[in-house]
């Protein structure tokens, strides 16, 4: 039975190759669930959701809390967690080569027992063998496990404020560690980097806050604009986005495709392959003939990359014979964002999507607000939200560095088995991109701090403030997903998960949640 409205054969590469011919067409070969209305509150319980309302560095209070109980904090992230199809273990028991989050777990394991040998100094922890239990491991193995051990010995000793003594280990750990290694050692270069970042700034080596959060946030859009070539190759080798932007595309088209008029706002429109998906999906209804597309791209900056996006899709349309048009709503101040600048029309079937965007606005609270209320105003038939899988916003720094090693460590294990290790775009996105953010999630906080990703369940409590309910995503949406992972050489480290309220879909990283897809409309 032919699945209705679906974007169907699907040829990896065509979307890409486009960006670089602009003319040239392309080939592509329910249950609601009500969430209960919670009123919008006070803006200090607003903030409880998202911000980390702990004091500055240097409050004796803060690192008097960072020190109860630190012991179960690591304990309790780090133990093994043994998933229904396969046991954390050595390589001979489990027959296959560990994964960069099986490294990291028992890097863990050892740094567990390193704390609780109290006659142990530094210098012997980092010589002690464990033979017995990690026995089996490959030689890079067991050098990843020390290496995972070294750098969590070092952040224990910040929240100890021994700051010498994490500095000595963290010589060890640049010894160890390289941009150019194993996934393993490039992930530990970059956390390392940015805990002795962290380190110089509490002993006031240099300045406390160098730049606000929203500077941060769009300077990275800048770079995210202003990268074509190294994004597109990570958009070609690695599965993740495009199973995230055909997804998104697809629960967008459950919703409008059956409409004459369709207008897309867009709050993360960067390079503007998703719309062309969108595109080739509305002309390709052999049954249903769509009047016209609108897209509204909007933002805060990069106005002039935008435009430059906005000719390829306008030149792409014209290939598929789509009648389209492109807006540009660009405001200095996301306050400034209103329904008025949208130039709405009644007849229009209006969805939102947002990539990565709504995130961008955690450490501005107000601004994040003031969107969604705008965005509720619009009532539009859906929001396609797509967001990172992970909570890196903790206000407890060894839970947010926790959380992080996890994530980014499946990360670059994914650029390690999709990409070449010499491939320059590869290290110039592990840079740029992971590098800093890293930097960011470790070395900064406060107003400083950008990269605060929450996880979906935080998200779903925020949007319950305005109404919304989660849309289930359709069978289409997940056919969408299996089958361009499929399309991939590494696409069966690809994992796709729904999450536990069976609406929105997780995609992941051998079982490690990366990004998160949901849809949601307004009651």
């Amino acid at each position: 039975m032919e699945k209705p409205n679906e974007i169907c054969n699907y040829s990896k590469g065509d979307i890409t190759d486009d960006l670089k011919n602009k003319s040239c067409p392309i080939s592509f070969s329910t249950e609601h669930d009500q969430v209960e209305h919670e009123p919008l509150k006070s803006f200090q319980q607003f903030d409880a959701l998202f911000q980390d309302t702990t004091p500055p560095f240097g409050s004796d209070e803060h690192k008097m809390q960072e020190l109860v109980d630190i012991e179960s904090q690591y304990s309790e992230l780090l133990k093994p967690r043994v998933r229904s199809h396969e046991r954390v273990g050595s390589s001979e028991e489990s027959g296959r080569k560990l994964s960069t989050e099986d490294v990291i777990r028992l890097g863990g394991e050892r740094f567990i027992q390193s704390r609780s040998s109290s006659s142990m100094n530094d210098m012997s922890i980092l010589t002690h063998p464990y033979v017995d239990s990690f026995s089996g491991l490959s030689d890079q193995e067991l050098k990843g496990v020390q290496l995972i051990e070294f750098f969590l010995l070092s952040s224990e000793k910040v929240t100890q404020q021994q700051f010498e003594r994490s500095s000595k280990l963290l010589d060890w750990c640049d010894t160890l560690s390289s941009s150019f290694g194993n996934p393993i050692q490039r992930v530990i270069y970059y956390f390392s980097k940015a805990l002795r970042e962290k380190i110089d700034k509490e002993t006031q080596r240099i300045s406390l806050f160098n730049e606000p959060a929203e500077k941060h946030a769009y300077d990275m859009e800048g770079r995210i604009m202003n990268t074509t070539t190294n994004l597109m190759a990570l958009y070609q080798k690695l599965p993740f986005y495009q199973v995230c932007h055909f997804s998104g595309v697809q629960a967008l088209l459950d919703q409008v495709s059956r409409s004459r008029r369709v207008h897309v706002i867009d709050l993360s429109i960067r390079h503007g392959v998703h719309i062309m998906i969108l595109m080739q999906a509305l002309a390709s209804q052999h049954d249903f003939h769509i009047q016209h597309l609108k897209v509204t791209a909007v933002g805060t900056g990069v106005e002039e990359k935008i435009k430059q996006t906005g000719d390829r899709l306008k030149s792409f349309s014209e290939s598929m014979d789509l009648s389209f048009s492109f807006n540009i709503v660009i405001v200095e101040d996301m306050l400034d964002f209103n329904k008025e600048l949208l130039r709405l029309d009644p007849r229009e079937a209006v969805g939102v999507y947002s990539a990565h965007a709504l995130s961008n606005l955690i450490a501005q609270q107000d601004r994040l607000e003031s969107l969604m209320k705008v965005i509720k105003g619009i009532k539009p038939r859906v929001m396609v939200v797509c967001e990172v899988a992970a909570n890196l916003n903790s206000p407890n720094f060894v839970n947010r560095l926790i959380e992080a090693l996890f994530y980014y460590g499946a990360v670059f294990d994914s650029l390690e088995e999709c990409m070449d290790r010499e491939d320059e775009n590869r290290s110039k996105i592990e840079s740029m991109y992971q590098g800093e953010a890293i930097r960011s999630i470790v070395a900064t906080d406060g107003a400083e701090r950008a990269i605060r990703h929450v996880n979906m369940d935080v998200w779903r409590k925020f949007f319950a403030r305005f109404g919304m309910k989660e849309i289930e995503l359709t069978m289409s949406t997940l056919y969408q997903a299996k089958l361009v992972a499929g399309k991939f050489s590494c696409g069966n480290s690809c994992t796709l998960d729904m999450d536990e309220f069976g609406k929105s879909v997780i995609i992941g990283w051998k079982g490690t949640p990366i990004v998160c897809l949901s849809a949601w409309e307004f009651s």
